[in-house]
C-alpha cells in the first residue's frame, strides 16, 4: 500500500456514521432523517450537507467525545495507508469559543495522537474558524488557536485555516484572526476556489498563505495558475469531494491532472470521507483510473504534500524516509 499523507480532514467530517449513531443512542438524542435507510449520511445540496454536517456534530459534547472521534479517525486513516493526517479542528464546536475549554480540547486529542504517533501514524491540528459564522467568532478561534500553539509545529496545534460555507463574506474580513495566527507561528491555509472562482483563490492568497484548501477553480484563470505554480502553493485538493458536491460531472473531468501539468503542486484528500462515500484508497484508484498516475505520481504528490505539512522539521523527516523516493 501506498504510504500517504493527508492534509485536509475535517474531524467531525471524518466521522462514521457508526459512531454519530452510538453516541446519540447513548445520549438518547434524536438526530432527525440525517441517516439513509443504509446508514450512510443523507444530503441534498451543499446547503442540506452543512445542515446534516452539523447535526452530527452537535452529538459530540467535550474533550472526551473529541479523543473518542481522534482515535477513532486515526485509526482509519492508518487502514487507508496514510502516515500523517492534518485535521481541521474548531473552537466553535469545541467549547464555543471558551479558551479554558479549548484548553481541555487540545490536551484530550494530544494524548490520543502521541499514542497513534507510536503506532506509525503522525498528525496535526488546523484550528479552523467557521466563516459562515462570521469575523468576531473567528477571533475568538484564532485566540484559542494562538494560545495552544506548538513551537516550530511540534505541538499538535500546528495551523490555522478558514473553513465553512465560501459564499459568506470575503476573506479579508478574517485578516486579523491570520494576523494574530502568523504571529504565533502557526501556518496557514484557506478553503477558497471551491465554490467560486479564481479570484476567491487571489483574495485567500493576500492573507499570506502558503496552501489552499481546494483551489481547484483556478484553472479556470492561467494567469493565476501560473502564479500558482510560480509561488509553490501547494493546494489540499479533495477531488471525491468535489465531484460529490457537483462541482464536476466525472473524475476525467476534474482539473486535478490539468494543474499538476502546468506545475502546480496538488495532494489529495477526502475532506469529509464518510459523507461522500470515499477514502484514500479510493481517491488514489479513481485518480490512477481517470488519469494513468502509478506510483511515481503518487510518490511525488506525497513528497509536496510532506513539504508543504505544518508539521517541525525532525516529524517532516522521519516521514520523509518512509515515502518512496519521487
Amino acid at each position: 500500500m501506498i504510504p500517504k499523507i493527508e492534509l485536509h480532514l475535517h474531524l467531525e467530517g471524518a466521522a462514521p456514521p457508526a459512531l454519530i449513531r452510538s453516541l446519540a443512542a447513548e445520549k438518547r438524542r434524536d438526530l432527525g432523517p440525517i441517516f439513509a435507510p443504509d446508514g450512510r449520511y443523507r444530503w441534498t445540496d451543499f446547503a442540506d450537507f452543512l445542515r446534516v454536517y452539523e447535526a452530527a456534530t452537535a452529538v459530540l459534547d467535550g474533550p472526551e467525545d473529541y479523543a473518542r472521534l481522534l482515535a477513532v479517525v486515526l485509526e482509519n486513516c492508518a487502514e487507508q495507508g496514510a502516515i500523517y493526517a492534518e485535521l481541521f479542528v474548531s473552537p466553535a464546536f469545541c467549547g464555543g469559543g471558551d479558551l479554558t475549554a479549548w484548553r481541555e480540547h487540545v490536551a484530550a486529542w494530544s494524548e490520543v495522537a502521541a499514542a497513534f504517533d507510536a503506532q506509525g501514524i503522525s498528525s496535526r491540528g488546523i484550528v479552523t474558524p467557521i466563516r459562515h459564522l462570521g469575523p468576531d467568532r473567528a477571533r475568538a478561534s484564532a485566540r484559542c488557536a494562538a494560545e495552544t500553539a506548538g513551537e516550530g509545529g511540534q505541538g499538535w496545534i500546528a495551523g490555522f485555516g478558514l473553513a465553512g460555507a465560501e459564499t459568506a463574506g470575503q476573506p479579508q474580513d478574517f485578516a486579523w484572526s491570520f494576523d494574530c495566527a502568523r504571529e504565533a507561528g502557526l501556518g496557514l491555509t484557506c478553503h477558497a476556489g471551491e465554490w467560486r472562482g479564481p479570484q476567491s483563490v487571489r483574495d485567500a492568497l493576500s492573507l499570506g498563505v502558503t496552501r489552499l484548501g481546494h483551489g481547484v477553480r483556478a484553472i479556470e484563470d492561467a494567469a493565476l495558475v501560473r502564479d500558482l505554480a510560480e509561488q509553490g502553493v501547494t493546494l489540499e485538493v479533495c477531488p471525491g469531494s468535489n465531484i460529490a458536491l457537483g462541482l464536476y460531472p466525472d473524475w476525467p473531468s476534474h482539473p486535478i491532472a490539468r494543474l499538476a501539468d502546468a506545475g502546480c503542486r496538488v495532494t489529495v484528500s477526502t475532506d469529509d470521507p464518510p459523507f461522500f462515500d470515499t477514502t484514500l484508497t479510493r481517491e488514489y484508484d479513481r485518480l490512477a483510473g481517470a488519469f494513468g498516475w502509478g506510483e511515481a505520481e503518487f510518490a511525488r504528490m506525497n513528497h509536496w504534500a510532506l513539504d508543504a505539512a505544518f508539521c517541525d522539521a525532525a516529524t517532516r523527516a522521519r516521514l520523509r524516509q518512509r515515502l518512496p523516493a519521487p
